[in-house]
């Protein structure tokens, strides 16, 4: 008996998050030590625009620079070599994060958009025509509109769109009822990044195949915030940042199927993507590199590298659950504020977003206000217009969260929103 409680007691320990300690990652973040203005510290919570960087990501892309700086592939120098193993040796960690089965699956792109529009310009242009239907939702970020439009101006495909409900989720019947006319692709973000909420995924992928369609996955805001296993979810293509994940700025991942990438065509032309090249003709390079032309962001690849090996530390369970705690605390704090209107789900259906308006002012001047208290939160539609729209709204606040916030500064937040409502009367 003692064996068995034993057991279930070990099982519970090593699959429950542990509490983060907060004060001690702050530290390793040099910016959240600033001062905006004298006496006047930041509170950062933009994180869903992109991320703080750990000083381990700093010193990675510094030593690189100082000690190993080359190009890649071609070289048989020392430092051509070592410069090839640190920019390939990042590509291995981040198909482990991802848990890809191979690192051939993961190409590098300059972003999570850089990554869509690829799989618009290649995939789509060599299988779609006039008459194929794409479905998207209206919370995609415009990153997964726009090269869908100029794909219809272009071919005439169509386009389909999963309502949002007015508590900020997914109409899934309706998602049914349009996969009755055999989509072709279905594109989706895995979490908004202005409601927060956080979509059935697997359900979603597992759904699009039954009707025949190819899936791609908008992972921006799911993949630093959370584990995500692309296996598991069966996703066909998956596109994500390292700026938004505590990495550098100017480079993205897109994982795909290794049978869907190898049947594409190239992308871009140029350098390390060709294998041969004749005056009439040429050879396209193996995965990965079929889909990388060109000199790469070869010091960033490291910056993502080491800042993989930081969430990987750190574990993405207990982000989770920390980004949880503060985000229910959040909503908690926010609703209680008179004339303020959260958007989005409940805190459990959610990661830490809180888009909100506060009645009688524009969300810009409400972000303006709180950045002379240091609060840095965003303002505007987020890239997400059509989805303000849908609310009947131009622009909301948005305060973001990440491991290194605390209740204090969600604290701060709220005494900054009643300074501004005491300002504007």
């Amino acid at each position: 008996m003692f064996y068995i409680l034993w057991s279930c007691l070990f099982v519970y320990l090593i699959n429950s998050p542990m509490k983060l300690n907060v004060t001690e990652i702050r530290k390793e973040f040099p910016i959240l030590g600033r001062e905006i203005r004298a006496g006047v510290r930041l509170i950062y919570l933009d994180s869903t625009a992109t991320s703080q960087k750990p000083l381990s990501v700093i010193m990675a892309m510094d030593d690189f620079y100082r000690r190993s700086n080359a190009n890649i592939h071609r070289g048989v120098h020392t430092l051509a070599e070592e410069s090839t193993a640190l920019y390939e040796g990042a590509r291995e960690k981040i198909a482990k994060f991802i848990n890809a089965a191979s690192a051939r699956q993961i190409i590098y792109t300059r972003n999570t958009t850089e990554s869509i529009n690829l799989v618009a310009y290649s995939w789509a242009r060599a299988n779609l025509k006039q008459g194929d239907l794409v479905i998207l939702t209206e919370m995609e970020h415009h990153s997964n509109l726009v090269p869908w439009h100029m794909l219809q101006a272009e071919r005439g495909i169509e386009l389909e769109f999963i309502p949002v409900t007015e508590d900020g989720l997914l109409d899934l019947e309706t998602y049914k009822r349009l996969l009755s006319r055999r989509p072709k692709l279905v594109s989706f973000t895995h979490m908004s990044n202005v409601l927060g909420t956080i979509n059935p995924a697997a359900q979603i992928i597992h759904l699009g195949h039954e009707a025949g369609a190819i899936v791609l996955v908008d992972g921006a805001q799911s993949v630093p915030h959370f584990a995500v296993d692309v296996q598991s979810l069966d996703a066909d293509f998956y596109a994500f940042s390292a700026h938004k994940m505590c990495g550098p700025t100017g480079i993205g991942v897109l994982y795909g199927k290794a049978a869907l990438l190898e049947s594409m065509p190239p992308f871009l032309g140029g350098g390390d993507m060709i294998k041969e090249v004749k005056l009439r003709s040429f050879r396209p390079n193996s995965l990965p590199h079929k889909f990388e032309a060109g000199t790469p962001a070869i010091a960033e690849a490291v910056g993502f590298g080491a800042a993989v090996d930081y969430l990987t530390k750190i574990g993405m369970e207990n982000i989770a659950a920390h980004e949880h705690e503060i985000t229910e605390y959040a909503l908690e704090r926010l609703e209680e504020i008179p004339g303020v209107k959260l958007f989005g789900p409940s805190a459990d259906k959610k990661g830490g977003v809180a888009a909100f308006t506060l009645e009688g002012v524009h969300p810009h001047d409400v972000a303006q206000i709180l950045d002379r208290d240091g609060i840095a939160v965003r303002a505007g539609h987020h890239c997400a217009q059509p989805l303000h729209e849908k609310f009947g709204i131009q622009a909301t606040s948005r305060a973001s969260f990440y491991m290194y916030n605390t209740k204090d500064e969600v604290d701060l937040l709220v005494n900054g929103i009643y300074k501004v409502k005491k300002m504007f009367g």
